[in-house]
């Protein structure tokens, strides 16, 4: 055998050595590759109890995860004695919220707060976020059929306004007064109905996304998020609906008063202003009157006292709304079970004097179990 026949023999002893390193150090390096099964354990909360699950891997072709059977913490635990609301905060500390993505476009997770907030300027924003893409065209479309409806109906207001403030400026007659008041009043009917319907959609679509907002979050944080964009809304979201007409006619009330007030301190103001121009040809509604102009200043602070007030007691009762739809949405979870309870039972108490040493006296004890 030549020099040939020994080149084709180390050519075949290579191959079968190749032939049997190479599935060893395949397998070897998708062993390295492979992270090793996780160890971290998760936990829910059934029933009162804390149950732990302990995920292993099947070794098998398909290399799938099972999980094993359900672990359950005894009784005599501190975790299987848990509270509703601790059990929430338990759930809440345990999730892994670190790789949730709750849509295509944010990465992380925003907190019910921040998206409200950013719905209040951005309509539409917490649709986007809770992928509702179909309820971004209406909110688009109601706002801005309002706000075109009002932008038309506010010019012709504004005409017939200015052309009654100078009727009554130079003290025109009734009967020119009343058809310019008529349509004055009539276009700014459409105007304030436009104004509802923007604060109406505006105010929905925000709610809207705070109500469906898929992230964690607890019943206290919506309701208290909903009572500040919309008054009531918290109420009706904790089911206390007795309370929503209560804030809702709270609100009428005093807006009420503050116009009542304002229309009032305006009108003084004109006259006093009218008065005290020194022109005889400008002349107040009430110069056939006994009005003095100092019994005019004290009418228009008068008014204007009560309006700053009518509208510091909406701001008070506005945060009222809030406090109560927090408070309401605690004591959903508070603890009213068996295990509270009191006790008033008679007994023997032991007494020590210098006389006798041990006295035993009836009484009474009172027990609380909490």
């Amino acid at each position: 055998m030549g020099i040939r026949g020994a080149k084709y023999l180390l050519v075949a002893a290579l191959s079968c050595a190749a032939a049997l390193c190479l599935p060893a150090y395949a397998s070897a390096r998708n062993d390295k590759a492979s992270p090793p099964p996780s160890e971290h354990k998760t936990y829910r909360v059934e029933g009162g109890r804390l149950v732990e699950q302990s995920p292993i891997v099947v070794a098998d072709s398909a290399s799938q995860t099972a999980v094993l059977p359900t672990k359950e913490i005894p009784a005599d635990s501190t975790a299987a004695l848990l509270s509703r609301r601790e059990q929430r905060r338990l759930e809440k500390a345990l999730e892994d919220s670190t790789h949730t993505r709750y849509s295509p476009i944010f990465r992380d997770s925003i907190p019910i707060s921040r998206m409200c907030a950013i719905s209040l300027v951005i309509p539409g924003f917490g649709q986007l976020y809770n992928q509702q893409y179909w309820k971004i065209p209406l909110a688009y479309a109601t706002l801005g059929a309002s706000i075109y409806g009002f932008a038309k109906e506010n010019k012709p207001y504004q005409r017939y306004k200015t052309n009654y403030d100078a009727m009554i400026a130079r003290n025109a007659p009734r009967e020119e007064l009343d058809p310019v008041q008529t349509e004055m009043i009539r276009y700014n009917t459409y105007r304030q109905l436009c104004m509802a319907g923007i604060y109406a959609s505006w105010v929905y679509f925000v709610c809207d996304g705070a109500v469906n907002y898929p992230g964690a979050t607890t019943s206290v944080k919506k309701a208290t998020t909903l009572s500040t964009i919309l008054p009531g809304a918290g109420q009706f979201y904790n089911r206390s609906y007795w309370k929503v007409p209560i804030v809702i006619g709270g609100f009428a009330t005093f807006a009420y008063m503050i116009d009542w007030n304002n229309r009032g301190f305006q009108r003084f103001k004109l006259a006093y202003n009218l008065r005290m121009d020194g022109d005889d040809n400008t002349v107040d509604e009430f110069a056939s009157s006994y009005l003095t102009p100092e019994d005019l200043l004290k009418y228009k602070q008068s008014y204007r006292r009560n309006r700053d007030l009518c509208i510091i007691l909406t701001g008070a009762f506005y945060l009222l709304n809030i406090v109560d739809a927090h408070v309401d949405a605690q004591l959903k979870d508070y603890d009213i079970s068996d295990d509270l309870s009191m006790a008033l039972e008679p007994t023997m108490l032991n007494l020590c004097s210098m006389q006798k040493p041990r006295t035993q006296v009836p009484g009474l004890t009172f027990s609380v179990r909490f």
